[in-house]
């Protein structure tokens, strides 16, 4: 108080202007994260079962974190989360590269190709959940159709039914989110490559480098905070991921791609017991907290040039 006491009268003016624009966005910010946040932490710390009314709001400390981490279905979504997780991130990773890489050269339509790529992430996930669920349909979906067309399917009687094992269905479900993902770390690398002064690229040249070299010697490193960036927001964007699960395998086959997020929507609104899903879901939350802070460690530095 003491502060703004002392300021001039424009001074004044201009911090109150200031406030006055921000206020807006902190209030939404305040109703649409911090609330939600804060209300389910408590939910997490409470007995939150529908099922059981006169039960609601009796707080029960960490049981509801203590019946999620002694749950064995928990564990299995954490086995699969962190298969489709790693799998996922990696294909998107260093195929985002490598068309980047691809694009970042001088051709004859490169703005158009660059337009066409980046198609897929616009597509909603729900969208193409359900996409990938007609083209993987054993009787009439779009990939057998091809496989039958180049002849390494005979005959429909011996369409492949892609979502009919847990394992199968796991490699399609990572092969879709792949597809949507990829251009996400195509544009960030992208962008990045364009920072990169051309001297260095030239000196490397004039020096002998082979474009392996070049690569590994002057481009990663120079965009490693953006390659910090993508990983980090593609591997908590992989670890949370529901909406293409349950559009394309419910979880199914035999609960062979329940991953986490599908744990908590299935404690939350199939079981109806809030407390034990929000629990679950903070759970998450730590986890990925846990591996942005080692991906920091590991790949995020200031580059000097």
């Amino acid at each position: 108080m003491l502060r703004l006491k002392r300021m001039g009268p424009l001074q004044r003016s201009r911090l109150l202007l200031a406030i006055a624009l921000v206020l807006p966005a902190f209030l939404i910010m305040l109703a649409v994260t911090i609330y939600p946040l804060l209300q389910s932490l408590y939910m997490s710390v409470v007995r939150w079962n529908l099922t059981r009314p006169q039960e609601v709001h009796a707080f029960v400390g960490l049981d509801n974190y203590t019946f999620i981490l002694s749950d064995s279905r928990f564990w299995e979504s954490v086995r699969i989360t962190f298969i489709f997780g790693l799998m996922a991130v990696s294909l998107e990773m260093v195929l985002g590269i490598l068309i980047a890489l691809m694009l970042n050269r001088e051709f004859r339509g490169r703005a158009l190709v660059r337009m066409l790529a980046l198609l897929p992430w616009a597509i909603p996930s729900v969208v193409n959940g359900i996409m990938w669920k007609w083209i993987l349909n054993p009787r009439y979906g779009a990939l057998n159709g091809l496989l039958l067309q180049v002849g390494l399917i005979s005959s429909p009687s011996d369409y492949v039914i892609w979502l009919g094992d847990p394992t199968l269905a796991l490699v399609m479900v990572v092969l879709a989110d792949v597809w949507k993902e990829t251009p996400f770390i195509m544009l960030l690398v992208l962008a990045a490559l364009q920072t990169v002064p051309k001297d260095l690229y030239e000196a490397a040249k004039v020096d002998g480098a082979s474009a392996v070299q070049t690569l590994f010697k002057i481009t990663l490193p120079l965009i490693r905070p953006t390659l910090f960036v993508a990983l980090a927001l593609r591997t908590i964007w992989a670890l949370k991921s529901f909406d293409l699960i349950y559009t394309l395998t419910a979880g199914g086959p035999s609960n062979g791609t329940s991953v986490i997020g599908y744990y908590t929507y299935i404690e939350s609104f199939v079981a109806l017991d809030l407390g034990r899903g929000a629990a679950a879901a903070y759970l998450l939350t730590f986890a990925v907290m846990v591996l942005v802070l080692l991906y920091q460690r590991a790949l995020y530095r200031e580059v000097e040039y």
